[in-house]
């Protein structure tokens, strides 16, 4: 989950994003993207110098600059908090990520100028009048690249009034986003086991030393994966990367000089590393990221796998196919769509 977090100076963001943090959620904020480029250069991040550069930024780079830059930086794994939400245009990028949530903070303006006030850092104006010309120039104006939190509240999932303490805080801000939780609950976004497998079986071809293809499979039984494997030369034999196979580095074409090839398939290989370690895979369903050649399928038959389950087609497969039914094991492509 992702919850975004937007409101005025003083509202309260920080304060719940840290109970979020406190309570496992990562913490982004889009105003560090700001604040970087001024400490670069050396310059104190005010906040009105912060407004002064995001709304440069917007106009350089287009509006959502900086929820992109951020959002490139969220991995599906993990709950964030996102704070410093400041342009519609920053909301709607954000929306592009799985199960995010807007919640808006809002405390009157007396409130919020007082709790700036106690923090005491350099971003806060010396007086009263200069907070309220300040929080001026953050409603809406003719400058469409400029911040417009009005803007962000009206596309919030939720409001949280904070005229209070703390605790009250957190409690309203709780109830929303245990709500928003249960609702994730119920639109379970994780992957089914095969796909689980087949993008496990994805990550080992990445070790593959192949120059001309990475190809890996896995061997499951009861959900559990037994043995792995990836194309490349056999043991003690030079990587294909480093010159080991003459057939990939001289990249020849689909079919041809398979006898010069020294690589092992991704398929031999787990089942070889099996045996190598005295793992049985017998009715074990094996997972590739392409389907088995001819060699590769003779060893899945007499090494009693009893499904393959493949994402692309190898170009020669139609013997091995035939072969795979007559035997009686099963044979299913998984596309991902990616």
């Amino acid at each position: 989950m992702v919850i975004g977090l937007t409101g005025n100076n003083g509202s309260g963001k920080t304060t719940l994003a840290e109970h979020l943090k406190a309570a496992g959620f990562y913490y982004l904020s889009l105003s560090d993207e700001i604040r970087a480029e001024l400490e670069a250069e050396g310059v104190v991040p005010t906040r009105e110098r912060m407004i002064e550069r995001g709304n440069a930024l917007r106009r350089q780079f287009g509006r959502a600059v900086l929820a992109e830059r951020t959002r490139a930086r969220i991995r599906d794994e993990r709950n964030y908090a996102v704070d410093s939400i400041r342009h519609p245009d920053e909301v709607r990028a954000l929306r592009q990520l799985p199960n995010f949530h807007l919640l808006h903070i809002e405390a009157p303006l007396e409130v919020r100028y007082q709790r700036a006030r106690e923090r005491g850092d350099a971003r806060v104006p010396a007086s009263f009048e200069q907070f309220v010309a300040l929080e001026k120039r953050e409603q809406a104006g003719v400058d469409p690249e400029a911040q417009n939190l009005p803007a962000c509240a009206e596309l919030a999932d939720a409001t949280v009034v904070n005229d209070g303490t703390v605790a009250q805080l957190i409690a309203g801000a709780e109830e929303t986003i245990r709500g928003w939780l249960r609702d994730g609950a119920r639109h379970d976004d994780r992957p089914g086991w095969d796909e689980y497998f087949m993008r496990i079986a994805r990550i080992v071809a990445l070790r593959s030393n192949c120059v001309k293809r990475k190809v890996a499979a896995i061997i499951v039984r009861d959900r559990r994966i037994i043995s792995t494997g990836y194309n490349g030369t056999p043991r003690g034999v030079a990587n294909c990367n480093q010159g080991g196979c003459p057939r990939c580095n001289g990249l020849a074409a689909s079919g041809t000089r398979l006898d010069e090839c020294v690589c092992s398939h991704g398929e031999e290989n787990a089942i070889v590393q099996a045996s190598y370690h005295g793992i049985a895979i017998k009715d074990g369903v094996l997972y590739s990221t392409m389907s088995p050649c001819l060699q590769c399928t003779k060893m899945i038959i007499n090494a009693g796998i009893r499904e393959v389950i493949y994402n692309a087609e190898y170009p020669l497969a139609e013997t091995s196919n035939r072969i795979l039914a007559e035997a009686g094991v099963l044979l299913r492509k998984l596309d991902l769509g990616d």
